[in-house]
């Protein structure tokens, strides 16, 4: 009987299972018995391709600032290794008159399946984003240059009319 999977919740990856005493050289027994059999006049594993899977990314804000395109990626947080990890390879893509900010709920939010530190802490969303080149902020920490001012007071009122 297969496993109940409770609703919102991902299936378990299957693990691809692993051939035993393959042949050097080759990824599989089949392959071997193909290049010695029916495909010996073949070459095998001689040549290699490199491929990019194309992808489609829509910014959630952009701007023209100074001579710089800004777009700003408003993020409560990531769910998935997959979902930041698409922002690294984004930020390779993009030239260099455009920069990739991320504009973070909770900057202090643990990645998603960080690691506890010695210390307790996990991995936060603002360290992955420096670790990775990205220029962050929070709704208290935004240029505020690049806001509403009259807006200002309903994000927080409390909020810092100079910037450090």
């Amino acid at each position: 009987m297969a496993a109940k999977i409770r609703s919102g919740l991902r299936k378990r990856r299957v693990k691809r299972p692993v051939e035993k005493n393959v042949v050097k050289g080759y990824d599989s027994n089949w392959e071997y018995e193909l290049h010695t059999g029916i495909l010996k006049d073949w070459d095998i594993h001689t040549d290699t391709v490199d491929y990019i899977v194309k992808h489609t990314y829509h910014p959630d804000f952009i701007k023209k600032i100074k001579r710089k395109t800004i777009f700003l990626e408003a993020k409560g947080r990531f769910w998935d290794h997959a979902e930041h990890n698409k922002y690294v390879w984004i930020k390779k893509a993009l030239p260099k008159s455009i920069e990739l900010v991320f504009l973070f709920a909770d900057p202090a939010a643990p990645m998603p399946g960080a690691k506890r530190r010695k210390d307790g802490t996990k991995r936060s969303h603002a360290e992955w984003a420096e670790r990775n080149g990205f220029r962050w902020y929070s709704v208290y920490s935004i240029p505020k240059e690049w806001i509403d001012s009259s807006c200002r007071i309903e994000i927080n009122p409390d909020y810092p009319e100079e910037q450090e």
